[in-house]
């Protein structure tokens, strides 16, 4: 059994110094520079979108300048890959920096893939999270979105090194409607229901509105911001924007797109209207490929979401980080959802957890688009449970 740093000693003290390990005070990444300061970062996380489903990964339906202008100013990252083809274990891989079987987010306490309302079983407080390094490291933290790591309040972000949560604590197609045991949906601020059920055509503008205060208050301090979108999403019709129905050549779902891209523009033009623009990490991608039926595209690849397929995997990736990666780049190198854990500690002067297994790997030589980076990965592993029937 792993040994488990006390959560207490950890945030006080940062996981480095809690394993007796001196912490890094700069660190060096593209042409040698050194930066004793420490990046913002901004996690941009979209739910069920394709592959093919932006224009700077060869969408041809949507319009969406935002991502596209991002990607010319930072990298494309090609072959970055879930570790699931379903949101709850990729969602708890980027978390853990694990193998969801790791830390036992691969299957729900009712044997299914994913967690499903007033589940018994969330993501272990006693886990390490990106969030909780960053914490230990004087970092303002903020989730902002949805979670779909454990409905129950011993689960939510607060216990997961997170100064703040507003959003939804699971899937939006998870309602009454579909089952009958299970309570409206609810929108979640830190502990507390604040409206059930909750608005979903709103929400994004919502969402958006509070990250913008979140950047502001605390620009002058390093902060770590997940914005985990429930857009697309698992509905076969999103619910969006009245602002963005029917703007989009391709029904609702393009519409959910377009609505994502516009938020995007949001959250960058805060960055940069701030002047924090050079210091801030912005990463955008997706926890699977698009769903079948939906309206998305995995192009260039073979099968959907929900599979082990290419493109239920592989997903978009775009990462910017102005004078730190080369802009318009591209690197077909193999990461995954599991290296922002370790990348992220490292260029806040700081390591991953080193009392357990962390699969994840470093790649900030393949963000600096080094020529000779390789892959730190040497392997990396697909699985799919069957569900009961």
């Amino acid at each position: 059994m792993k040994k488990l740093i006390n959560r207490r000693d950890f945030l006080k003290a940062g996981v480095a110094a809690s394993i007796g390990m001196p912490l890094l005070n700069t660190f060096q990444f593209s042409c040698g520079s050194k930066r004793s300061e420490k990046p913002n970062f901004i996690f941009i996380l979209t739910d069920n979108m394709g592959y093919g489903d932006i224009g700077c990964f060869g969408s041809e339906l949507h319009k969406t300048p935002h991502i596209d202008k991002m990607a010319n100013e930072g990298i494309r990252l090609t072959s970055l890959y879930s570790t699931s083809g379903v949101c709850t274990p990729s969602r708890a891989s980027l978390m853990t920096g694990c193998y969801s079987q790791r830390v036992d987010m691969h299957i729900s306490d009712m044997e299914f893939c994913v967690l499903r309302p007033v589940a018994a079983k969330g993501l272990n407080p006693e886990e390490i999270t990106i969030a909780e390094i960053l914490k230990g490291q004087g970092y303002a933290t903020a989730c902002i979105g949805k979670w779909h790591l454990g409905d129950q309040v011993e689960f939510l972000p607060l216990n997961h090194g997170f100064d703040y949560f507003y959003g939804i604590p699971y899937s939006e197609d998870m309602v009454p409607s579909i089952n009958a045991t299970w309570p409206d949906l609810p929108l979640v601020k830190n502990d507390k229901v604040v409206e059930a059920p909750v608005n979903l055509k709103t929400t994004t503008r919502r969402y958006v509105k509070d990250a913008i205060r979140f950047i502001g208050e605390n620009k002058d301090r390093p902060f770590f911001l997940y914005f985990p979108h429930h857009l697309p999403g698992s509905k076969t019709v999103p619910d969006v924007d009245d602002a963005f129905c029917g703007k989009s050549v391709n029904g609702r779902y393009g519409d959910s797109i377009e609505e994502i891209d516009w938020s995007v523009g949001q959250i960058r033009d805060t960055v940069r209207k701030l002047g924090i623009e050079d210091n801030t990490v912005i990463v955008f991608t997706s926890d699977n490929g698009a769903v079948e039926g939906h309206g998305g595209s995995n192009a260039p690849f073979s099968g959907w979401g929900y599979s082990t397929m290419e493109a239920g995997m592989r997903i978009p990736c775009v990462v910017q980080w102005p004078g730190r990666i080369p802009a318009g780049s591209m690197n077909d190198e193999l990461c995954t959802m599991m290296d922002w854990l370790p990348t992220f500690a490292y260029f806040a002067g700081t390591h991953a957890p080193q009392d357990r297994i962390i699969d994840g790997k470093n790649i900030r030589s393949i963000l600096s688009n080094d020529i000779n980076a390789k892959s730190p990965n040497d392997i990396f592993y697909y699985y799919l449970i069957d569900q009961p029937k």
